[in-house]
């Protein structure tokens, strides 16, 4: 869990960063990068959602990790 924590402040700080420097520059590929951290952040935990499917109904199904 504080990985996902680390996660998401680093990702909203990202989002803040690039959208202030949007507003003073007004350069569209601060936007373009917002959009690549939003993207990256959803795939990440994505990953993350499906491993911990993975551990908490099919590995303690199968009395793995016990």
């Amino acid at each position: 869990m504080l990985v996902l924590r680390l996660l998401i402040f680093i990702v909203v700080a990202l989002l803040v960063l690039s959208s202030v420097m949007y507003v003073v520059k007004r350069d569209p590929r601060w936007l373009t990068f917002a959009w690549q951290i939003i993207r990256f952040a959803v795939y990440i935990l994505l990953a993350f959602g499906l491993f911990y499917i993975l551990e908490r109904f099919v590995l303690t199904g199968w009395k793995v990790l016990l």
